[in-house]
């Protein structure tokens, strides 16, 4: 009888709200940091990739040819992929500031997303999208910067730096 009420007292003990609640955070941190290794990887990628295009295409290939399908096309992918690492490195630094504190740091989240979008309107194809998609990206940044604005206003007067 002794078993069972031993084995009852261990069992409320492993299910009690403190105890999932510690498991959760666990597994939390765990998950966190196999996304930070994971996009360590994508950013050694995303990098690797960024110098093989600018090795193929500026450094190789003559543009000189035609200065406009440089400045045109080959700059905007430049700046595409730089951008693209950037947004790794913000997604990075997310994780990270999570693994610190165990906060999604709202801020750093909306600056990723202007970042993101200002992104797809440095590498707005006019030919292949029309207005109503370029409306659709200005009212996001819009959005997304009146979201910036508000959070920092709100950290300053709380007194977090983010």
């Amino acid at each position: 009888m002794d078993f069972f009420r031993q084995f009852a007292k261990s069992f409320r003990s492993a299910t009690s709200d403190d105890s999932f609640l510690s498991g959760l955070k666990r597994m939390e941190t765990i998950v966190a940091k196999i996304l930070s290794l994971a996009m360590v990887v994508v950013i050694f990628v995303s990098v690797f990739e960024l110098c093989l295009f600018i090795g193929k295409e500026v450094l190789l290939n003559d543009k000189l040819a035609d200065p406009d399908q440089f400045y045109t096309v080959t700059l905007i992918k430049i700046f595409g992929l730089f951008l693209n690492v950037l947004i790794a490195l913000e997604v990075l630094e997310n994780i990270t500031a999570y693994l610190k504190k165990h906060v999604v740091q709202l801020e750093l989240v909306v600056i990723t997303s202007l970042t993101a979008v200002a992104r797809k309107i440095i590498i707005f194809d006019f030919s292949k999208s029309g207005g109503l998609e370029l409306m659709a990206l200005a009212l996001a940044i819009f959005a997304l910067s009146l979201s910036y604005w508000i959070v920092r206003r709100q950290n300053k007067e709380s007194g977090s730096p983010h």
